[in-house]
């Protein structure tokens, strides 16, 4: 084969291979479909006098909110165990999952929610939120 046939075949390849990807327009970051879920990540850092005790009662109760709030698709928690020491002061996190935004607006105002934003905001330092769109 000669260098000639060879950038032909490559080129045509690269043609064909190109031709398998969508180059419609990509949907906006916050563009949600039926396959994909909505992640409302979490992180807090605790006040310095804030007990063991304490920052427990705002887990459990954080944790109790998947039974109280049925648009929570999954709620998982768990703390930092990270070597950088990049975690900035936050030492608990949580992902809470929802079908959508809807889902998140529902659990947001929530009564359930309300009473555990009631026990865990005097308790807390610093919070940060963070949602995205993802697929399931």
């Amino acid at each position: 084969m000669n260098h000639r046939s060879a950038v032909a075949g490559l080129t045509l390849g690269l043609v064909l291979a190109a031709g398998t990807f969508n180059t419609s327009k990509a949907a906006e970051p916050t563009a949600e479909k039926a396959d994909t879920v909505l992640r409302h990540v979490v992180l807090f850092q605790f006040k310095e006098e804030v007990t063991e005790a304490q920052v427990q009662e705002v887990v459990d109760a954080f944790a109790a909110l998947e039974a109280k709030i049925d648009v929570i698709l999954d709620l998982e928690h768990g703390t930092d165990v990270g070597v950088e020491g990049l975690s900035q002061g936050f030492t608990h996190g949580w992902v809470v999952t929802f079908a959508d935004a809807k889902g998140r607006d529902v659990y947001l105002p929530h009564p359930a929610h309300k009473a555990f934003v009631a026990i865990a905001k005097p308790r807390i330092e610093k919070v940060l939120v963070f949602d995205y769109v993802t697929e399931r």
